[in-house]
């Protein structure tokens, strides 16, 4: 056991030196950063001016002829009654999840792609956007141009108004975005550094979750490609959609039905809805990558009709669940109801869920994270608690209550290392219960446990730290009297002798008089734990010696009683 426990501190030592090793070297990259080629400031003015003067006559790029076209679905923005005022237009389009939107006025057209911000006029990020000024009195419209969309309900929204109101909501938009992907990163580091720190499975298998859904939510809103693509997307936007859904509904359909107490309920559907979840990647990923579109489209469309199903599977059992008085179903009854709220109104084509689906689905992704990582805490409690109860039992003699043996020995190095650190006094009494064999024969094993008993509790009574109260085995006790030295170790001594004898009179059995032997020592300079328990130990034996019932000092005082 020892060897073992050894051997799993080494490896907890290993995890802790990789860990510093991984952030000098975190700090090193970071110091590199900062202050290789950097310029340094010299003596001058009190400001500083960075970037350089524009050449481009607008932002944005114009759209060439293969591009324009691939564009099946042509609109145009009238001008208001008497045409337009003169003012500056700002016109944004949003929610086209594949291929390039064209934005055209009177000899300016510029066209750009959701999933490469470079494309993008710098003034819109949630969309892709242009802002005009057509001449007061015309007529002629905005016309706008996308790729016909993939899946059913899923159209783009064109907003058009003063720049202001148009940026703002823009903005707006783009900052519910970056923060639900700031919150899955978050709850990904965090459960990493769970997993680290329980050695857990389970937080693992929460930080490939909330990386799954990282993912996901920045192919769904464009910001796979910002401030430039970081993912190897292309020309396959539908494709990394389908697949990612995929992936993600059927991980947060495993999950929910595990919040539900699905598992719980039928222990075997973990392992096999695991598997299922397997194939469905596997099945999603190789029709992602060899269907044509329009049979992805409707793969697509069956993806979101069975994740559909599966919430409101998900629903009914945390209901029942809930009603055989598991409260622990609420956390998976939360988390699926904005998924239902939201395939409710996709239903009643909702103009408002059309026009922001992206951040309804961010929204309703981060609450699921949100609610798995309370159930995560949750479990991370209870493992805690567990734990606790584990080394509780394992320092915790069971008859008597107290600290056993082998945890009483480390709490003895630690008050030694405190006393010797800080120059505390400490003392030590050796208790042995004096012809406890005898007690034993008599009165018979069951009053001699509850002897044991009395004894313990006198002893834990008697000092400001029940821990500071050991059962060394048997029918000896070790105390440890932190900050107490001499005469005053002794007094402290004698008292827990006489208290000794009057909680076993207590008991009320016929016959039955208990003493102790205690044997007194007091640290001294440079002396290590083991010495002053051994000094303490040969005490009491001299106190036996001198007639038992006493005090016997280490220093060599004679016994008292």
């Amino acid at each position: 056991m020892r060897r073992t426990c050894k051997e799993r501190v080494n490896g907890h030592g290993g995890v802790r030196r990789g860990l510093a090793w991984c952030l000098l070297a975190l700090a090193w990259l970071l110091a590199d950063v900062a202050f290789a080629g950097a310029p340094v400031r010299t003596r001058g003015p009190d400001y500083i001016v960075s970037g350089a003067p524009a050449s481009d006559p607008f932002p944005g790029r114009t759209c060439d002829a293969a591009a324009l076209a691939a564009l099946d679905r042509h609109i145009e923005l009238p001008p208001p009654p008497g045409g337009w005022s003169g003012v500056p237009q700002a016109v944004n389009v949003f929610n086209v999840f594949a291929g390039e939107v064209m934005v055209h006025y009177g000899d300016r057209q510029v066209c750009g792609r959701m999933h490469d911000a470079r494309t993008r006029d710098s003034r819109f990020r949630a969309g892709v956007g242009m802002v005009l000024v057509p001449r007061a009195g015309d007529t002629e419209p905005v016309r706008v141009a996308w790729a016909q969309p993939l899946k059913t309900g899923w159209i783009p929204t064109v907003r058009i108004g003063a720049p202001s109101p148009v940026q703002q909501i823009d903005t707006a938009r783009l900052l519910v975005r970056t923060a639900c992907l700031a919150v899955a990163l978050a709850l990904a580091v965090t459960a990493l550094m769970g997993f680290l720190s329980a050695r857990d499975s389970v937080f693992l298998g929460y930080t490939v979750l909330c990386v799954g859904t990282i993912l996901w939510q920045a192919v769904l809103s464009g910001l796979a490609g910002y401030p430039e693509p970081w993912l190897p997307i292309g020309d396959n936007e539908w494709r990394w959609v389908a697949a990612l859904s995929c992936i993600g509904l059927s991980l947060a359909s495993l999950v929910m039905w595990l919040l539900v107490g699905g598992a719980r309920r039928w222990p075997r559907s973990r392992r096999g809805l695991s598997v299922g979840v397997a194939v469905f990647w596997l099945a999603g990923l190789a029709a992602a990558v060899w269907l044509p579109l329009p049979a992805l489209a409707v793969v697509i469309g069956g993806v979101d009709e069975a994740f559909a199903l599966a919430c409101l599977v998900i629903l009914a059992l945390g209901l029942h669940m809930l009603w055989q008085g598991w409260m622990g179903a609420l956390a998976g009854i939360a988390a699926v109801l904005p998924f239902l709220v939201m395939a409710a109104l996709d239903r009643t084509g909702n103009l408002l869920l059309i026009e922001y689906r992206v951040e309804a689905m961010q929204l309703a992704i981060t609450w699921f994270l949100i609610v798995s990582a309370y159930a995560l805490n949750q479990r991370l409690g209870r493992l805690r608690r567990r734990r606790e109860e584990m080394q509780l039992l394992a320092a915790t003699d069971a008859l008597t209550g107290l600290t056993n043996r082998r945890a009483g020995l480390r709490r003895l190095e630690g008050r030694v290392a405190e006393a010797l650190a800080t120059g505390m006094p400490l003392s030590v009494g050796f208790v042995d219960i004096d012809l406890f064999k005898s007690i034993n024969d008599v009165h018979g094993h069951e009053t001699g446990d509850r002897v044991l008993v009395a004894v313990a509790r006198a002893l834990a009574a008697s000092v400001r730290d029940a821990a500071d109260v050991i059962r060394m085995g048997g029918e000896e006790f070790l105390v440890l009297l932190p900050g107490v030295a001499g005469q005053a170790a002794r007094e402290r001594m004698e008292t827990l002798r006489g208290r000794v004898t009057a909680a076993t009179a207590a008991l009320g059995v016929a016959g039955l008089r208990v003493t102790a032997s205690i044997g007194l020592a007091s640290l001294e300079d440079g002396e290590d734990a083991r010495t002053l328990l051994r000094r303490a130990d040969e005490a009491m034996y001299r106190a036996k010696r001198a007639g038992r019932d006493r005090v016997a000092d280490a220093d060599g005082a004679p016994p008292g009683g």
